[in-house]
């Protein structure tokens, strides 16, 4: 078993955001297995909601949430349909939302402040531990 602790970003509109905070869930890029089996107990991720509302073209451009990886393996969650996203089990922690735009010059994985946007079309990315702690410096130690 892996004990070496990583940290991600994981993309999604900040109603998805809610709706994992509130079910206990990770899930992103439309619920592909992929994001989801290289998470490890332990790990930790950040969303980014580029969107508020999945669909709308309102920019929101905040970091949203911040949690823990607490389960071995991914499961699929249940929907409705015929859609069966996988998803991880997650602890997340209380925290204030972040503007991205306080942050792009702090961040190593922003390597040209002008298209600073780019490594989040990705959907899912690891970031360093050193990004982590400047994201989550604000996220979770700046509370009002």
């Amino acid at each position: 078993m892996k004990t070496d602790k990583r940290y991600f970003i994981a993309v999604a509109s900040l109603d998805h955001v809610k709706a994992g905070i509130t079910g206990g869930f990770a899930q992103t890029n439309h619920g592909k297995h992929g994001p989801m089996k290289r998470l490890n107990k332990g790990d930790k991720i950040i969303y980014y909601s580029s969107k508020a509302e999945y669909g709308k073209q309102k920019p929101y451009q905040k970091f949203t949430a911040v949690g823990e990886v607490i389960d071995e393996q991914p499961y699929i969650g249940i929907m409705s349909g015929d859609f069966q996203p996988y998803r991880r089990n997650v602890r997340y922690y209380s925290c204030k939302e972040v503007s991205i735009r306080s942050l792009l010059e702090k961040l190593s994985f922003i390597q040209n402040v002008k298209c600073w946007g780019y490594p989040f079309r990705q959907g899912f990315f690891e970031i360093s531990e050193q990004d982590y702690e400047t994201i989550t410096l604000i996220m979770l130690h700046e509370q009002e």
